[in-house]
């Protein structure tokens, strides 16, 4: 007769796992059960024919490559939800289920206000996933931004609390890739977004698109505007020191027959660069 975690379990046989894995793999698991919640997964840990069974645990499938079909039973990660735990002084600390796509959940932080996981946006993946791999881009990594998460040991069933420490992150590193490999299951996870802001722009090619930026935009508007609150654009002869070395690579757009003199310059610009605006925009 089946026990009550039986018939409470949405258990899945010879499931194509094609849209499961983004190169697309039609690999079919054997077994698949699909966990929305921390309850689901103490079910499997307490069914009599799959608790002991071997487990691989799927999430959005962007680093799995399936040679052949799986004989574990398939743990699909679809623990969802998101929210602001709480507001201190200096940090946001925000939570996310397991399930959720990482690049949305980075875009709904933004949207509600809390920055500090734009540098890691567009990262395939789900947020379970992004622990496991300390996912970083742009001079930020995961472990900089993390606080705590929640796993459930997959023996017995009891939901565990890790702070960044015990997690043991390296680079695309952590303690879930060694000694707690398919041991258990991330069912959501805590980010530390610190208040005030502050844009982390020191990875090398941030700063060299920055600097080519600061240069080359205002070049394509034959003139500079100076700074952002000035009433009216300057036009200076030639750049700056800051973006002297930048600016040399540069051919400099004054028509040839302009004159180059500190008089002439200005009434080239009043009449060519009548779309310059006190607060200066970058073109697109």
């Amino acid at each position: 007769m089946p026990t009550p975690a039986t018939t409470q379990l949405p258990i899945e046989h010879g499931v194509n796992l094609r849209t499961f894995n983004s190169f697309g793999l039609p690999a079919q698991a054997h077994t698949l059960v699909r966990i929305d919640s921390d309850a689901a997964l103490r079910r499997v840990v307490d069914h009599p024919d799959l608790g002991r069974a071997p487990k691989f645990i799927l999430g959005g499938g962007s680093n799995v490559i399936f040679a052949r079909d799986p004989d574990a039973v398939v743990l699909k990660v679809e623990v969802r939800g998101r929210r602001l735990v709480e507001t201190r002084p200096d940090a946001w600390i925000v939570e996310a289920g397991a399930g959720e796509n990482w690049h949305d959940t980075v875009a709904w932080t933004l949207a509600q206000g809390w920055p500090g996981l734009e540098n890691l946006a567009l990262i395939p993946g789900s947020v379970g996933a992004a622990p496991v791999q300390n996912i970083g881009a742009y001079g930020v990594e995961l472990k900089d931004r993390f606080h705590s998460l929640d796993v459930i040991d997959l023996v017995t069933g009891r939901s565990v609390t890790l702070d960044a420490p015990m997690c043991h992150f390296g680079y695309r590193d952590s303690v879930f890739k060694r000694d707690l490999a398919g041991k258990g299951v991330i069912t959501r996870v805590r980010f530390r977004l610190p208040r005030p802001w502050q844009p982390v722009l020191g990875y090398l090619e941030l700063e060299r698109k920055m600097q080519e930026t600061a240069t080359a935009r205002p070049m394509r508007r034959r003139c500079s505007t100076g700074s952002a609150r000035s009433a009216a654009p300057s036009c200076p002869t030639r750049p700056s020191s800051a973006t002297s070395a930048a600016s040399s690579r540069i051919r400099w757009s004054a028509p040839s027959s302009a004159a180059t003199s500190s008089a002439a310059i200005p009434r080239w610009c009043t009449t060519h660069c009548r779309t310059a605006r006190s607060s200066w925009q970058p073109g697109g």
